[in-house]
């Protein structure tokens, strides 16, 4: 009896997964991971109307490089991952941003804001030891189709 109550419910959950599975696209990372190591990620997931954006890197320190230019760059790569998936930088709810020098708050908080129009999303900015490839950030984020 409880093998049979077992089946009946997979059969019934079965069409929900494969529906699930079907409403993901899966938004390709460009290649060029930190330190040129190639990705083995999506750069964004959109799960229905969610869109999830990894985190992405300003890709490593460059000569008479600013925080102000990394943060540019950082948050370039995020606009193209919620564009690519159909969205817009004011779809962002929730975004985090990982700095390996808290000194930098100012400087990517200058460039951050002109990447919106509307209400800024809720997010939380981390100081961190390192960062892969030794990027000064690391922006993540959800984004939520209107």
């Amino acid at each position: 009896m409880k093998f049979a109550t077992l089946l009946v419910l997979f059969a019934a959950l079965t069409p929900l997964s494969v529906h699930a599975e079907a409403d993901r696209q899966h938004v390709p990372a460009d290649g060029r991971g930190a330190g040129g190591v190639n990705p083995a990620y999506s750069a964004a997931v959109l799960a229905g109307k969610t869109l999830y954006v990894a985190g992405t890197t300003d890709r490593g320190p460059i000569a008479g490089d600013t925080a102000s230019l990394a943060a540019k760059r950082v948050l370039d790569s995020v606009k193209r991952a919620v564009e690519a998936g159909g969205l817009k930088m004011d779809d962002l709810v929730w975004v985090q941003i990982f700095s390996s020098d808290l000194a930098d708050y100012a400087a990517f908080n200058d460039v951050y804001r002109t990447y919106f129009k509307g209400p800024m999303p809720a997010r939380a900015y981390l100081g961190v030891d390192h960062l892969l490839g030794g990027a000064k950030f690391e922006v993540m984020g959800i984004a939520v189709k209107p």
